[in-house]
């Protein structure tokens, strides 16, 4: 059901998405959906609490933590969330971002997506900060202020790719995205990069 529920609002939104859809969607009757949760949106935080453990063990794996430099990981990071932008609209763009734009106004659903992006943008807060130790940018960002960046022009990018129905829309912007990164931080030199010890 959590998978369905996914798949469902990211192809149609939260508010079109019904319980009879997820319930015909899914192969189950209304009374096994309300036997497990209580509303949709008590669905709806549960899917956003399995979409991030699901798209968490994407990104640990993700060949991005390869560089030993954390600036060429960060931009590594960027061009991974540029490559995996392909394909049908609803299988690249995210469940949390779709849903808060719809379900703000419901507290506890919009602290799901919440945690969710947040969560995401933390496991980039450390090669950040590396970055800024070696190569200090040429104006004061903070590691979880550009790693929040980083998710806010990400989710925009795929509105952007929704409203024009084309991908390239979303790789246009986090090409934009990645020109900014280079321009804030000075380009790598030898004689910049710490001696090897």
């Amino acid at each position: 059901m959590l998978n369905v529920a996914i798949d469902a609002v990211r192809e149609s939104g939260f508010a079109a998405t019904s319980v009879e859809d997820l319930c015909r969607r899914a192969g189950v009757t209304k009374g096994a959906f309300f036997h497990h949760f209580p509303t949709k949106e008590a669905l709806g935080i549960a899917a956003a609490e399995h979409w991030s453990a699901t798209t968490g063990d994407l990104f640990e794996t993700a060949p991005y933590h390869a560089p030993a430099d954390p600036l060429d990981r960060v931009l590594a990071y960027l061009d991974f969330r540029k490559a995996i932008v392909e394909g049908d609209i609803a299988g690249f763009t995210c469940y949390l971002g779709t849903t808060v734009q719809e379900a703000y106004a419901a507290p506890a659903l919009r602290d799901a997506c919440r945690a969710g992006i947040s969560g995401h943008a933390e496991t980039l807060e450390e090669d950040i900060a590396a970055a800024i130790a070696l190569y200090p940018p040429s104006s004061p960002v903070t590691p979880s202020g550009l790693a929040l960046h980083f998710q806010a022009v990400i989710q925009g990018a795929f509105v952007m790719a929704k409203a024009w129905n084309d991908p390239a829309t979303a790789r246009d912007s986090l090409d934009h995205l990645i020109a900014y990164v280079r321009l804030l931080f000075p380009a790598p030199t030898e004689r910049s990069r710490p001696c090897p010890k």
